[in-house]
């Protein structure tokens, strides 16, 4: 990835927020590296190099500066914007999949080979997958041991780290500190054993009325819920269940996890962030669509409106699927039904314990009267399921979004509004329209603009590449 130094520098001097999580600073007369915005005093040029990654910057033999805390920042946005193999590689790291399956593990999800991976991670980020794992690995440590009461031993193995020796040297080697010297003394987690609280940061604005008001109007009984001012859910992790707690602040997500394996912390963190869109640069999108003379007010009424994604995709799509032609509270009516089925005829666990949604394979075990939707419906949610069980459809970020909308389009019963939907909230593409939708075209309206789809579709362009936060705003003007 090409960093032009005078552009980076600038920000460097400036402290721009914006760019945390682009790029890291590296000091070489300090060995330190810090986030563009560090508070401390600019460093000569001669001193400074640029790095694409924290990763990079580690391999250099940096550490992390402890007064910025660089291995925090928002995450860059261009992972999101990208549907390319690095982008997808990015997702999957953030996701833990390198921790779980190795690096095979991820060139297979990928499709690539473990050398080319390599090379290409290498040439766009300065690291290969195992040196991004390990970062990552550094990040979630710290976090857990600033945070818990566990013994060092089992945060090392929480982590993700093969043994304590590598999780010592990592440590060492990122923070310039040991294990011990990191726990600041308020290591008793307020909420019992498994239970995490963290700040998850963001490039402001983040417009929290919109993004409450979207997850509130979709809530679930034992799913979710939105109750003064947080959102709170249920997880489904890949080993065991969780709950997540998201309370958006001024300058941060307070974000309170409970998990049933700590291993689940840095996926957990991921969907959570996933799902508040928080490594979005609201700046450069409301830039965009402000151009735009019709979108100009609302743009500037409500900067940093951000899309609701997924921390479950087949969840997103079971949701769409049962929207269908109904409103919101039918669907809702529909799916709490459908849930309750799927434990057995019992009441959702309710607001004291959220479960998250059910698996492809509890659907799949619920009888054909459990579903009170038309035959054609249950069939399409059936396929679906059967095709994320048998590994033909992944609707998860870090799948290939061409790939994805043909396998679904090719499912009776899904079309294109489905196939956008789920593009824009599980796969997290930030350039989807959907012009046939009614809420858009009245949205559109609204705002003095063209209710037919195809001349809608067709003025959208000047919208690219940030369609969905169109969408999005075209709803709230609904």
């Amino acid at each position: 990835m090409e960093l032009d130094f005078e552009r980076c520098y600038r920000a460097v001097d400036s402290r721009d927020q914006r760019f945390d999580g682009w790029f890291y600073t590296g000091v070489t007369s300090t060995g330190i590296y810090c986030r563009p915005s560090c508070p401390a005093m600019t460093p000569k040029r001669r001193n400074v190099r640029f790095f694409p990654s924290s990763a990079a910057a580690q391999r250099a033999g940096l550490r992390a500066c402890r007064r910025c805390r660089p291995d925090a920042s928002p995450g860059s946005p261009q992972w999101d914007v990208r549907a390319d193999v690095v982008g997808r590689a990015m997702r999957l790291i953030a996701d833990g999949v390198v921790d779980r399956d190795g690096v095979p593990g991820l060139a297979a999800r990928l499709g690539y080979t473990e050398r080319h991976l390599h090379r290409m991670l290498r040439a766009e980020l300065g690291a290969g997958p195992l040196a991004l794992a390990r970062a990552q690995r550094a990040q979630t440590a710290r976090t857990l041991i600033e945070t818990t009461g566990l013994g060092l031993a089992e945060i090392a193995f929480a982590a993700g780290f093969g043994s304590v020796r590598q999780f010592n040297d990592t440590v060492r080697a990122v923070y310039g500190a040991p294990p011990s010297q990191l726990r600041t003394g308020n290591g008793t987690a307020v909420g019992g054993a498994g239970t995490v609280t963290l700040r998850l940061a963001y490039r402001p604005p983040l417009h929290t009325v919109a993004l409450l008001d979207f997850l509130a109007r979709r809530t679930l009984p034992g799913v979710d819920e939105v109750a003064d001012g947080a959102y709170r859910r249920g997880l489904r992790l890949p080993h065991g269940t969780g709950e997540a707690t998201l309370t958006p602040a001024a300058d941060h997500v307070a974000a309170t996890l409970r998990l049933t394996d700590l291993r689940d912390l840095a996926p957990a963190v991921a969907r959570c962030r996933r799902l508040f869109d928080l490594d979005a640069d609201p700046v450069a999108v409301d830039q965009t669509l402000a151009a735009d003379p019709a979108l100009a007010a609302v743009v500037a009424a409500e900067p940093g409106v951000r899309v609701p994604r997924a921390v479950d995709g087949f969840e997103i799509a079971v949701r769409a699927i049962t929207t269908q032609q109904v409103s919101l509270a039918s669907a809702r009516t529909t799916l709490t039904h459908l849930l309750r089925e799927t434990r057995g005829g019992q009441e959702a666990l309710g607001p004291g314990a959220p479960s998250g949604f059910a698996t492809a394979e509890e659907l799949l075990g619920v009888a054909d009267s459990g579903f009170r939707m038309p035959a054609g419906r249950r069939e399409t949610i059936r396929a679906v399921a059967r095709a994320v069980v048998a590994g033909e459809l992944d609707l998860e970020p870090g799948g290939d979004r061409d790939e994805t909308a043909r396998r679904l389009t090719a499912i009776p019963g899904i079309g294109a509004w489905t196939a956008g939907y789920l593009a824009m909230r599980a796969l997290g593409d930030p350039d989807t329209f959907l012009p046939t939708d009614l809420a858009v075209r009245r949205g559109a309206a609204a705002l003095g603009l063209t209710d037919n789809p195809r001349t809608l579709d067709e003025y959208a362009a000047r919208w690219r590449p940030w369609r969905s936060y169109a969408v999005i705003r075209l709803w709230r003007s609904a």
